[in-house]
């Protein structure tokens, strides 16, 4: 990939410490939860093999692998990938992967997408390789479910300000929609030393997906609006799972 579409704002943050403090009390109760409803939902055969893109440290992709699914988790954060690796089994492996290159061509039966792991891009380009690699990897009619946030819900309700402390170190939060982004600066200040990070989202809607998967050979089969597998409503959903499938 051209060195230029290296070194953003995620390649630092998702690679630091200070990420993994900030959001060390997700409700991962609630994200094994979602799991349980999709598997229910999808009925995928006792070992069939599935890639969680963007795995992060790993926790759902061994949630998966206990359920007897063959896991592979890819992320872009060494760090991550490192810590992961202390859970791996023969069904069960981590790589430090870049999404939007190419892998594993016609491997998968099921790619996932957690947690608003998509959108990160500066610009389209990328978010079309992204869905290219995906659907390279994916098996004649393979699923691939993106779960992402509904952004006509969050950015009117979007709090421009708060503060979260997360042991002992208070963490500014500033929240912004600005250039068809949704921003959130991080501002605090670790023994005595100034730290500031930055995350964006493109703000991304259902045409936007439905444009991105015609010219990936994809489907729209459902559209989910939250972790219990409720259909999607445009104004009350707080997710957007779109389960989409290869066609050719």
């Amino acid at each position: 990939m051209d060195k230029t579409l290296r070194n953003k704002w995620f390649e630092d943050w998702f690679n630091s410490p200070y990420y993994h403090i900030l959001y060390k009390q997700r409700n991962f109760k609630e994200a094994e939860l979602f799991i349980d409803n999709l598997i229910e939902y999808l009925h995928p055969k006792e070992n069939a093999r599935f890639l969680d893109l963007g795995c992060g440290k790993g926790r759902h992709s061994v949630y998966l692998n206990k359920k007897h699914f063959e896991v592979t988790g890819f992320d872009l954060s060494p760090q991550s990938i490192e810590y992961a690796k202390q859970f791996e089994n023969e069904s069960l492996h981590f790589y430090v992967q870049d999404m939007r290159e190419p892998f594993h061509c016609g491997s998968f039966d099921y790619i996932v997408n957690m947690f608003t792991s998509f959108g990160y891009f500066e610009n389209e380009a990328e978010n079309y390789a992204t869905i290219d690699a995906v659907s390279n990897a994916l098996n004649t009619k393979g699923i691939f479910v993106l779960d992402f946030l509904n952004v006509e819900k969050v950015i009117p309700a979007l709090v421009a300000h708060q503060s979260i402390t997360m042991d002992d170190i208070e963490f500014n939060i500033y929240k912004k929609f600005e250039n068809n982004f949704i921003v959130k600066q991080i501002s605090f200040n670790d023994n005595g030393k100034e730290y500031n990070f930055e995350e964006k989202v493109s703000a991304l809607k259902l045409t936007d997906f439905e444009k991105y998967f015609t010219t990936g050979n994809l489907k729209i089969l459902d559209i989910k609006g939250d972790y219990m597998m409720n259909d999607f409503n445009l104004i009350t959903s707080d997710r957007l799972i779109l389960i989409v499938q290869k066609v050719k």
